[in-house]
């Protein structure tokens, strides 16, 4: 493909607000950061209360990030697809863009439910401690840390999805497509 035929393709209009990029990367840091903290977890029993430490807040944050993102998508809706991008691609990226907030929104208020529901606390920093949002049930607790740890792993393959097609599109393709959401112009 020429440079000429690249210019049509991508004509930078098409840009994610820079709040809107500025949340993507921020919580892509996050969460991949989320994903390897809650795999140590379970790999590694001599720091597991020091992880814990650091996933419980940060599982807020993100909690507090995507209500953000969630209303400054609605109020700068996303660009159009490339027109070079199938109908059928595009659906699927519009699902799993769906899947991936509802999941940003539910994994930490399950991670909460289940601590609520054995009675640990929700530690913030020091003596801030979250309310609980549920009654204490072990039953419960059993059942909502598996509902955890599934969405988890459904959360990371959408990821792992969304982060192969733009691959896709980017060194295969070459049509600019990640040119929407990074801050800077991609050759």
């Amino acid at each position: 493909m020429t440079e000429a035929e690249r210019g049509t393709r991508w004509t930078g209009s098409g840009q994610f607000t820079l709040l809107s990029r500025m949340l993507h990367w921020t919580m892509a840091a996050m969460i991949l950061t989320m994903l390897f903290i809650g795999v140590a977890m379970v790999a590694s029993l001599a720091d597991y209360h020091l992880l814990v430490s650091v996933h419980r807040p940060l599982g807020i944050a993100i909690l507090i990030l995507v209500i953000i993102r969630y209303v400054n998508r609605k109020l700068n809706p996303p660009p159009e697809f490339l027109a070079t991008m199938p109908e059928v691609e595009r659906r699927a990226a519009t699902i799993s863009e769906k899947t991936m907030y509802a999941m940003m929104f539910a994994m930490p208020l399950i991670g909460w439910g289940m601590l609520s529901a054995a009675r640990y606390p929700v530690v913030l920093y020091g003596p801030i401690h979250l309310p609980p949002i549920l009654p204490h049930s072990p039953m419960l607790y059993a059942v909502l840390r598996k509902a955890h740890t599934v969405v988890a792993y459904l959360f990371f393959t959408t990821f792992i999805a969304h982060f192969s097609e733009v691959l896709f599109h980017t060194v295969i393709l070459r049509d600019h497509l990640i040119n929407r959401m990074v801050p800077w112009k991609v050759r």
